[in-house]
């Protein structure tokens, strides 16, 4: 039962936000069933090699950011693209470990034997203009490790937006 609560609290934080489309999420290897009688786990987020939108590299998305706030009032993209990264610490992660912990009923501790690490590989992060709509979403991999040998995956979760909404 607590295995299919972790791979249900997984599941339905990704995300939220969506009200037509859910992520899709696939265990892709592994069995949740070494978490069952887990009552900690460390969770950890990267961004490795992260796409954004359809700017590509994470790197595009924030310098043509930062020029467009630059360019409607000067010195607005440096503080945009330092609250970018301030977010994805600040705001971002502890979203995601509060809605987990409340719905796994696992608390996090850097003790733990488990790990379980959140790599995004893309973000959408929507828009709604007129008649052209987007939706926000990610792109990522949930990995399961041992804390004391992080090298071992244990299990892996990939996480995909849906298809393209035929209505955008």
């Amino acid at each position: 039962m607590k295995t299919i609560r972790i791979f249900v609290a997984i599941a339905a934080l990704l995300f939220t936000g969506t009200t037509a489309f859910s992520q899709q999420v696939d265990l892709t290897r592994g069995d949740l069933s070494i978490l069952k009688d887990e009552k900690t786990i460390n969770i950890e987020f990267t961004y490795d090699n992260m796409t954004v939108g359809d700017d590509g590299k994470e790197a595009n998305y924030i310098k043509r950011k930062t020029q467009e706030n630059n360019d409607k009032e000067k010195g607005s993209g440096e503080i945009w693209a330092r609250k970018w990264e301030e977010d994805k610490r600040d705001r971002f992660g502890p979203k995601f470990i509060l809605g987990f912990t409340n719905l796994s009923k696992m608390t996090v501790s850097k003790d733990a034997k488990y790990t379980l690490i959140f790599n995004t590989k893309a973000m959408e992060p929507g828009y709604s203009v007129g008649v052209s709509k987007r939706n926000a979403g990610i792109d990522g991999t949930v990995t399961i490790v041992e804390t004391a040998n992080p090298a071992k995956k244990l299990i892996v979760i990939s996480v995909e937006r849906p298809g393209e909404n035929m209505f955008r």
